[in-house]
């Protein structure tokens, strides 16, 4: 699968699953800090890896989460838990 497909899945499911509007998969902006800029707490992010493992059918290590600051860097994690 692609970077970008990913991107664009992952998106969609951070969108989906934090109730974003006015956004869509294909303009959201893969490098905004979703911690700092956009306000994801702890909980919000447990949820959307949780849905994001069932989506892709991959396993993210907790210990990883702070790694995966941005749709850019969770779509590269996937792409190498999927390869």
């Amino acid at each position: 699968m692609k970077l970008e497909a990913i991107q664009i899945k992952v998106a969609a499911v951070i969108i989906s699953e934090l109730k974003l509007e006015g956004v869509t998969p294909e303009t959201f902006d893969c490098e905004l800090d979703l911690i700092d800029e956009l306000g994801i707490d702890s909980m919000d992010m447990a949820t959307i890896v949780l849905v994001l493992q069932d989506e892709f059918g991959i396993s993210i290590n907790e210990n990883d989460y702070p790694g995966l600051s941005n749709i850019r860097l969770i779509a590269e994690y996937i792409g190498r838990r999927l390869n």
